[in-house]
């Protein structure tokens, strides 16, 4: 599949098996990452990989967050499970760096341009992957375990392996309706 193909059909898939990336390949993944739009060359970001055991703790981490918040119990048994549809979740947060001329919204983008990537990445050697968010980004005790400082935050975590399914049709949209011109 050639690099336009692959973006222009590009699809999330929620169920993912082992294998995951390893190896050559994650490392490809972590590269492309590396190479998001970088202004003022910050760096923005780092990448936290969860697998095996590393699971266990993200979902002790999600179930937590949600015992904290006051959950019910079916809220918190779907937090301890979420880790478990993929056998990788990396989880991407943007690593702001005070810069005067480049804001914290632009660092931001640049790890969502580095999630982007990334799976862009594993499509591209086989793998498949989707990029989840929700309230545990903005979660206090999801943050804090994560050690992120005041102005960080988790863009998504990025859940990789190996299509469990065939993915579905890719909706067609009318690029008429998502632009104009000046």
């Amino acid at each position: 599949m050639d690099a336009l193909e692959m973006l222009l059909n590009r699809r999330s898939m929620a169920k993912l098996k082992e294998p995951a990336p390893h190896g050559e390949v994650l490392e490809n993944i972590i590269q492309a990452g590396l190479r998001a739009p970088d202004h003022g060359l910050l760096t923005p970001w780092r990448f936290v990989i969860a697998q095996g055991e590393g699971l266990d703790t993200l979902s002790a981490i999600f179930a937590e967050a949600e015992i904290k918040s006051g959950s019910d119990e079916v809220i918190v048994n779907k937090a301890k499970n979420a880790p478990k549809r993929a056998p990788m979740v990396i989880t991407v947060i943007a690593t702001v760096k005070p810069h005067e001329k480049v804001p914290a919204l632009e660092q931001h983008l640049s790890a969502g341009c580095a999630v982007q990537a990334m799976q862009m990445a594993a499509l591209a050697q086989g793998f498949q992957g989707m990029w989840r968010s929700g309230s545990w980004i903005f979660n206090e005790n999801v943050k804090n375990a994560f050690h992120l400082e005041q102005n960080d935050q988790i863009v998504g975590f990025l859940y990789l392996g190996s299509p469990a399914m065939k993915p579905l049709d890719v909706p067609q949209r009318n690029s008429q309706d998502f632009v104009s011109y000046l």
